[in-house]
């Protein structure tokens, strides 16, 4: 496998968006709600795990990003990283349940690849 993992960042996640400046992009689009206020700016990304330790201090608490390669997904809070394996639930546990007492959706924490 190689060293760079894909995930989505969305930028009003973000206490500091300037961040995504220094990831390589290779996405872009924006959530459909009829409200521009509403809207999300979800940013495809390719990055490596050095930076995606760095996300942790950028975000807001009470949101996640996950980011994966191959099988290897790792999900990162407001100063909280978690690595699981997708194709095994049990290990998402502690992610999990740390994103509920962030009050995160549970229909939020599913984690989807591509």
């Amino acid at each position: 496998m190689n060293s760079y993992y894909k995930g989505t960042i969305i930028e009003e996640s973000l206490e500091d968006n300037r961040i995504i400046n220094d990831i390589e992009i290779v996405g872009f689009r924006i959530s459909k709600d009829e409200n521009p206020a509403d809207r999300w700016h979800l940013y495809t990304v390719k990055v490596t795990k050095d930076i995606i330790q760095k996300f942790s201090r950028y975000i807001k608490a009470g949101w996640y990003m996950h980011f994966w390669n191959g099988n290897d997904v790792t999900a990162v809070f407001k100063d909280k990283v978690f690595e699981f394996k997708h194709d095994q639930k049990e290990t998402w546990k502690d992610a999990c349940d740390y994103g509920r007492s962030m009050g995160i959706p549970e229909k939020q924490l599913d984690f989807l690849i591509e």
